[in-house]
């Protein structure tokens, strides 16, 4: 969902507080654990609570095109994002996106302060994907960062969305593109 069809929420933060240690993501750090308890500690040493997050996410807008681009993919085919955003971030975006499913991880949050966070299984973006492919659907997967290619992977066909210049070099195996009509273009060819 970050980085492909919204923007990044924990850069977003980064900017509205000043405290440029939460401008890493995925896209920087492929262990998910480290960058997230990182984060926590961040948070924790600035006082930085969920409330404090959810605003800055309330002042969010999808991407420019993001909208379109996935309202004419679901006039083709389902869609589901799967995403290591948390319930707790994603209500104000989806809405602007139309309610699309998702399906992501949990924050375990006690007096409005992020004290943890659950995943939903390890690695549940492959593992998704795994199981609808055990269910006999054929997946396209798109991503932009370390944390999707376990997902592209495995997929039918994986393809990387303005995925940035280290990840493209790390995994050339994957058609890269960086505007939603040649995304589209893409997945409707391989829907082919």
């Amino acid at each position: 969902m970050e980085g492909v069809l919204t923007p990044e929420i924990w850069i977003a933060v980064a900017e509205k507080t000043g405290i440029p240690e939460l401008r890493r993501t995925t896209r920087d750090e492929p262990d998910y654990d480290k960058l997230m308890r990182g984060r926590l500690a961040i948070l924790d040493r600035h006082g930085l609570k969920l409330s404090d997050i959810q605003q800055v996410i309330g002042a969010l807008h999808p991407i420019e095109g993001g909208k379109e681009f996935l309202d004419e993919l679901r006039s083709k085919t389902q869609v589901i994002i799967l995403s290591d955003t948390f319930e707790q971030f994603a209500s104000p975006l989806l809405r602007q996106l139309g309610w699309p499913t998702l399906l992501c991880h949990r924050l375990v949050v006690e007096n409005d302060r992020i004290v943890d966070y659950q995943l939903r299984i390890r690695e549940q973006k492959r593992e998704a994907v795994a199981a609808f492919k055990r269910m006999n659907y054929h997946v396209i997967s798109a991503g932009d960062s370390f944390n999707d290619t376990a997902m592209l992977l495995e997929a039918n066909v994986g393809i990387l969305f303005r995925a940035p210049d280290n990840v493209r070099r790390e995994f050339p195996q994957f058609k890269a593109v960086v505007a939603y009509a040649d995304l589209l273009k893409l997945i409707q060819q391989a829907m082919a």
